[in-house]
């Protein structure tokens, strides 16, 4: 992609995501059947949260990692459906997303006062050093990305993980051969966004697209991270495959 049409993009989506956030934030964060135009139970949202990071935080300590330190990084926190969850483990949780909308309503759900929820106004992390957090967790965020803007971020959420953390991140792997699916493949992305406004009622379109495994662990392994697992994760169904990936960086 161009440089120009890069920045075009994701300007687009920045906007996108801002009035995801001011009109529907709990559903555009996690759409189920009934949830849409304000119809989540907040403590019903926060719950999926905390059944979320439960599973991920035992699944590292299977695999010999255990989730401990002082401070943890939400990457597209959202609502703080996952920044909430994590903060029963970390003493500090920096939930960080584009979307002004987003992160008052994360501010006015946490019950904990150990999350600090930050507007992501840079296209890289370059706010926080290498190696900053015991934890980086992103879920249901990378996908929604312009691919030249997604890889990129990939490989900072690796390199702000400290010596001994984990990264634990979400991708889409492969798309369904479902009729929204096959949309989403061969469909140029103008028409994808005149069909959601229109046809489906979003408040903003959401973009969708595809990280192959292959160069997943490549990004990772080049930022320094060892790979400990990649597993299905069927939660959220819908016309995606998608994996949950768990790294650690050697202590």
């Amino acid at each position: 992609m161009r440089a120009g049409g890069h920045r075009d993009a994701a300007a687009e989506a920045r906007a996108d995501w801002a009035l995801l956030g001011e009109r529907d934030p709990l559903w555009a964060v996690l759409m189920r059947p009934g949830t849409k135009d304000g119809g989540w139970d907040a403590e019903e949202f926060l719950a999926t949260g905390r059944a979320e990071v439960a599973a991920a935080l035992d699944h590292l300590r299977s695999l010999g990692h255990e989730p401990a330190g002082d401070v943890a990084l939400d990457f597209g926190c959202g609502a703080g459906r996952t920044a909430v969850a994590l903060a029963g483990t970390f003493g500090r949780v920096v939930g960080l997303d584009v979307s002004p909308g987003m992160l008052a309503r994360a501010r006015a759900l946490d019950p904990t006062g150990r999350c600090e929820f930050v507007l992501s106004d840079r296209e890289d992390l370059s706010r926080f050093p290498d190696g900053s957090f015991d934890l980086v967790y992103s879920s249901l965020v990378l996908q929604h990305l312009p691919p030249a803007l997604a890889w990129p971020m990939l490989a900072e959420l690796a390199r702000v993980v400290r010596p001994g953390g984990a990264l634990v991140v979400q991708t889409t792997t492969r798309v369904l051969p479902s009729f929204k699916g096959l949309v989403f493949r061969y469909a140029p992305w103008p028409l994808i966004r005149f069909g959601q406004r229109v046809l489906l009622r979003y408040p903003a379109p959401m973009r969708m697209h595809a990280f192959p495994p292959a160069r997943v662990e490549a990004v990772l392994a080049g930022a320094g991270l060892a790979v400990r697992d990649r597993v299905p994760d069927p939660t959220y169904g819908g016309h995606w495959v998608y994996d949950r990936w768990f790294a650690v960086r050697p202590a």
